[in-house]
């Protein structure tokens, strides 16, 4: 059984930072795509940045490009996501997900294996 276990969120102000991490135990995760999802109240939960497993290649929406950063650990079988200049837009709930088929970076469907969800609340 896949576990995936979200970490670091919670109150900042504007343009500060935050660094969460999300730890996957379960299986082998050599051949998966980790990522970032957040969903603000009344709205759909969104792609933020993804990764592969062997770190090789990154995508990330245009909406955090140059503010927030993805990266992994494999020693520690750990994801994280820096995140700097936090804007209020920025509060939601964010998500961990692992997937192993699918080539859409950002498609929320071709994500088999979630997190419980960290919350991040950036006040101004």
């Amino acid at each position: 059984q896949v576990q995936l276990v979200e970490s670091g969120g919670g109150l900042v102000q504007a343009g500060g930072s935050l660094r969460l991490s999300c730890a996957a135990s379960g299986r082998r995760f050599s051949t998966a795509t980790m990522a970032w999802f957040r969903q603000a109240p009344g709205k759909e939960r969104e792609f933020v940045a993804a990764i592969t497993w062997r770190g090789d290649s990154t995508s990330t929406a245009d909406s955090v490009l140059g503010r927030f950063t993805i990266s992994i650990d494999n020693a520690k079988n750990t994801v994280y996501l820096q995140m700097n200049s936090l804007k209020p837009e920025d509060t939601a709930v964010y998500y961990c997900a692992a997937k192993t088929t699918g080539r859409n970076y950002g498609s929320l469907l071709e994500y088999s294996d979630w997190g419980q969800g960290t919350q991040v609340t950036v006040s101004s």
